[in-house]
């Protein structure tokens, strides 16, 4: 039996819930979120919630949000505030937070920051504040999303993702026209044939890949010394997300997979994927890596990652805080996914 030592509370109580209610405890989960979605396609509406006074509006830069004081939710301007009367254009609406109609907008440089250095690239911890604003500053979602409620990463993530979605496709695919956002910033209409285009979530298979008391970790290139996570690749057209699991932890690792079960889902606004959480039996266990997917692969016991999970400085870190990767492993030390596997 594994003995004590996590330092996060009730950590042995996790199990009960993780089957149950895996999206309300999962970073960028559900949170009940009213995204009033019926109101989109009217025009008159979304601009009645613009004006109201009970209004808020969360703001993103360069993809990142702006908080507040204390970097622990997202900060919400009021209707006058002074950065907002040039974002009408550009806003998203979100939905509803009890009696709040909730948007985001997105906003320019400004010059302070027009020659400000590129940051950390696997996480930029910096808060950039701005000249018009008197809260908080901008910060990489990343960096913040285990501080923030439920209801401040779902709207996050969706904002991001959405704000990534219309800066990459302002041309249309069929003809190449200009394309415009319409319906509360759920859909792009092309100004020359119509066509509609909607927002893309791209399917991502990540793997708890187990054999026995083992876990299969992998660490990607230039990721940061010492960190592992579950092996994770985009599922292919035309393919079931068991077959992906089967097929991108043989392409990466070698490891054939037997039987496959589903645990959960994160979406992912970096910059759109959503997280789908499979349990993968492996066949075999000799690891050959592709060098040009993963740096290096390995097995791991259940008490050498929980060793590590519970140690401030570890020898092995296991996928950040946040990432659907963590919540899974935290499930597979508490034996929440011991025991035999369904096939399918």
């Amino acid at each position: 039996m594994l003995g004590r030592g996590l330092n996060d509370v009730g950590f042995w109580r996790w199990g009960a819930m993780y089957s149950r209610d895996f999206d309300q405890h999962v970073t960028f989960g559900s949170s009940g979120l009213d995204r009033d979605g019926l109101v989109r396609d009217n025009a008159d509406q979304l601009n009645a919630l613009w004006r109201d006074p009970a209004r808020v509006t969360v703001v993103f830069w360069r993809g990142q949000a702006l908080m507040n004081n204390d970097g622990t939710g997202l900060a919400r301007l009021v209707s006058d505030h002074p950065l907002l009367p040039a974002a009408r254009e550009d806003t998203v609406y979100l939905g509803r937070d009890g009696a709040s109609p909730v948007f985001a907008a997105v906003i320019a440089d400004w010059p302070e920051v027009l020659n400000r250095e590129k940051g950390n690239p696997f996480l930029d911890q910096r808060v950039t504040p701005h000249p018009l604003v008197g809260v908080g500053g901008f910060s990489e979602l990343r960096s913040v999303m285990t501080r923030i409620s439920r209801r401040d990463a779902e709207l996050a993530a969706s904002a991001r993702s959405l704000f990534e979605y219309h800066r990459t496709h302002v041309f249309c695919a069929r003809c190449g026209g200009k394309t415009e956002m319409t319906e509360g910033g759920w859909r792009r209409r092309c100004l020359d044939c119509d066509r509609p285009h909607f927002p893309r979530s791209d399917p991502v298979v990540i793997m708890l890949v187990t054999r026995g008391n083992d876990v299969l970790l992998g660490r990607s290139p230039g990721w940061p010394d010492g960190m592992y996570s579950l092996l994770a690749g985009f599922v292919e057209p035309g393919e079931t997300v068991e077959n992906a699991v089967r097929r991108e932890v043989f392409e990466e690792a070698g490891i054939s997979v037997g039987p496959v079960r589903y645990l959960g889902s994160q979406p992912w606004a970096f910059p759109a994927s959503l997280m789908l959480g499979y349990q993968g039996h492996a066949l075999d266990a000799e690891i050959a890596i592709d060098p040009k997917e993963l740096d290096d692969a390995k097995w791991v016991s259940k008490e050498e990652l929980l060793s590590d999970m519970s140690n401030t400085e570890p020898s092995l870190k296991a996928a950040r805080k946040g990432a659907i990767a963590h919540h899974i492993l935290r499930g597979w030390v508490s034996g929440h996914y011991d025991g035999p596997l369904p096939w399918n």
